[in-house]
């Protein structure tokens, strides 16, 4: 049962997975089918109050098509809610693209997005001739053999404090584009799959899958991997070359400090 402090709620966290590709991004948008969307209706529903009433907010705004297996979004109750019955409630309203993976009361400072103190991404390559029925949504299907190594040379170059402005997309406003990012793994997994893992204390607009196009085309021989230390120096997105597609993407952890995370055990 959700704790009160005089009138005021606990915060509650949910964890929550989601295929992308029906939805036009994570955030609210007139007229368009979105993850923060069908979250708040069926919450209201579930704290039976007008829609509209209840508001919610992620730890991140994932783009159209983009998916995520550990998105975190936290909000205030109307309503006291168990989080058993809040999550089995939620089971039965939310489309079978949508799943809470778990809910959780919080203390009382906890914002998904202001307590965050980073994020795993995660992009997936199907690097063969023919990318499988249930596979293509969920990759991009690059059929040219990658250089793998030449792709991890170019990452090294991106690891670390640095002003990422030639990787961010314009359309999202920022105090600032530096960012500390912690890992950025080449991986290579059976049946000709190659993933990269981006960890990071924040990203930018798109800022991950530009990355990823940048890596790609080192790995298909297009540019030498020390071209990718040139781009961070040049802070200019057009050096930076494509934009990978938004299908590949997973958000798959957002990372909080000790006494904030969501999937600590209580």
């Amino acid at each position: 049962m959700v704790e009160r402090s005089g009138d005021k709620a606990a915060p509650v966290a949910l964890v929550v997975a989601y295929d992308g590709r029906e939805f036009a991004g994570w955030q609210v948008q007139p007229d368009h089918p979105t993850v923060q969307g069908v979250l708040e209706v069926a919450l209201g529903r579930v704290h039976g109050v007008s829609p509209g009433t209840v508001r919610i907010v992620g730890a991140g705004r994932t783009d159209a098509g983009v998916h995520a297996l550990g998105q975190v979004a936290s909000y205030l109750p109307p309503t006291p809610r168990s989080p058993e019955v809040l999550r089995a409630a939620l089971a039965g309203l939310l489309p079978e693209t949508v799943r809470v993976l778990a809910v959780r009361e919080m203390p009382a400072e906890f914002h998904a997005r202001g307590s965050a103190a980073g994020k795993v991404y995660r992009y997936r390559v199907v690097n063969r001739e023919l990318a499988l029925p249930f596979e293509a949504p969920f990759a991009w299907h690059v059929r040219a053999p990658l250089d793998l190594a030449a792709m991890r040379a170019a990452a090294a170059h991106l690891v670390g404090r640095h002003d990422f402005a030639a990787f961010q997309t314009a359309g999202s406003p920022t105090e600032t584009t530096v960012r500390t990012l912690h890992r950025l793994d080449v991986r290579e997994r059976p049946g000709g799959v190659v993933e990269v893992e981006a960890v990071a204390d924040g990203f930018l607009y798109r800022m991950v899958r530009n990355l990823v196009g940048l890596l790609v085309e080192v790995g298909l021989g297009r540019r030498p991997p020390d071209d990718a230390a040139r781009v961070l120096a040049a802070r200019d997105r057009s050096a930076a070359g494509r934009t990978a597609p938004a299908r590949g993407l997973c958000l798959v952890r957002v990372l909080y400090p000790p006494g904030l995370d969501p999937l600590e055990p209580a």
